[in-house]
């Protein structure tokens, strides 16, 4: 890549074509803030928005409602457009991981699975649905320590992008041998959707759960959202059956029937300004585009890697992402034996806000609608100079609860 001095990146930040997007978001101080994988930066769009909302609630009242009664739908086909599937597809609703249970537990009493399978590293929420929904159906559980490859009758979860490592999947190739042999996948798009090109309808996924509180800034505990492709819905039910996935809801007196569609997938009433969250953080990222924003991306990480290369690995770092750009998401884990403490001093000493995950991983990510090749090389040379000086030896070992 190009030089790694500060002027250097400079020059990359004056010639990058999604620099003014950084403006559209709120900045409340001057931190480098490198934990956008995990919590998004607040678009002043969606501040307004929730602000308006708020009013029309205090002066509508229960009036607004038949405005805001299909805001899962609205949102949903809003997500649609960046993790490449139709309108009628996607659903904003729930969270990842009630998402996830609806998903698998329709998929197992339509067809019965023989195996329930998963990554051994995959993120916890999705092994322990995966566990939970085992026991109570007396189902087998195949947890692999490597990529685990579909077998005939498998129903198998994968991360598009694993949490810790940043390794990317090839989510059409995978998707096409799991079709040839009978497997079926759901797909989590957490770690992906908003920051690499997903292209779900092209790939012939058939189910995805993701949330929208990372690349998508939808803001913290923010719905999450379900994928269902359009020739499946009909035959699958959710196993959280309420009434807003209810045909004619309004007919209480009726047994429940699924609403013909995605709509069938919801089940309580729907958080309105939450979901207006969701829609305006997925409206910019599609604004911007999601291959310009993955361009943007590997470009940014390319240039952490190599000053990881330079200035960290001489003291005692190890690169815990793939150095393959096709192989890797916008967050690049940076290995070392003091994580904890380092990734506390980075935040209390060094105004770097990175996350840490266990056991032995500073993690930096790259939101590529608001982060700028100056806050890379900032960022390194700050992690640098305080490891250098044994700084984050004065701050306690011991992982806090939130990390």
């Amino acid at each position: 890549m190009a030089g790694l001095t500060r002027a250097d990146a400079e020059a990359a930040d004056a010639a990058d074509p999604l620099r003014a997007f950084r403006d559209r978001f709120v900045l409340a101080d001057d931190r480098i803030y490198l934990d956008g994988n995990s919590l998004g930066r607040l678009p002043v769009a969606t501040r307004d928005r929730l602000a308006a909302l708020a009013a029309e609630w205090g002066e509508q009242l229960v009036s607004g409602w038949p405005r805001w009664i299909d805001a899962p739908v609205t949102a949903g086909d809003a997500l649609a457009e960046v993790i490449g599937a139709r309108p009628g597809e996607v659903l904003a609703c729930d969270s990842t991981t009630v998402n996830l249970y609806k998903l698998a537990g329709a998929a197992i009493a339509a067809d019965p699975p023989a195996t329930l399978a998963a990554d051994r590293h995959e993120f916890p929420t999705d092994r322990y649905v995966l566990e939970g929904l085992a026991a109570r159906g007396g189902l087998a559980l195949r947890l692999d320590d490597d990529e685990p490859e579909p077998r005939a009758g498998d129903l198998l979860v994968l991360s598009h992008v694993n949490y810790r490592s940043g390794a990317l999947r090839d989510l059409r190739a995978i998707q096409a041998r799991a079709d040839a042999v009978g497997a079926r996948v759901i797909w989590d798009l957490s770690h992906s959707a908003g920051a690499v090109p997903v292209g779900l309808h092209e790939a012939g996924a058939r189910l995805a759960v993701g949330c929208t509180y990372k690349y998508l800034n939808a803001g913290p505990g923010a719905p999450g959202y379900l994928y269902v492709r359009e020739d499946l819905q009909d035959g699958l039910r959710s196993p959280i059956q309420g009434w807003f996935g209810q045909t004619d809801q309004f007919a209480m007196e009726r047994d429940y029937e699924p609403h013909a569609g995605i709509r069938r997938f919801l089940a309580g009433t729907p958080p309105i300004l939450g979901l207006a969250a969701v829609e305006e953080g997925a409206k910019l990222t599609a604004e911007a585009g999601v291959d310009a924003l993955h361009a943007k991306s590997i470009a940014l990480t390319e240039r952490l890697i190599a000053l990881h290369d330079e200035w960290l690995a001489p003291l005692g770092f190890e690169l815990g992402s793939p150095r393959d750009p096709a192989l890797r998401g916008s967050h690049i884990s940076l290995r070392h034996r003091e994580a904890w403490p380092i990734t506390r001093a980075l935040i209390e000493r060094a105004g770097v806000v990175p996350d840490f995950r266990g056991p032995d991983s500073v993690r930096l990510g790259i939101a590529p609608l608001y982060t700028r090749h100056v806050d890379i090389h900032d960022a390194l040379q700050r992690l640098r100079d305080l490891v250098a000086l044994g700084a984050h030896r004065e701050f306690d070992a011991t992982p806090g609860r939130v990390t």
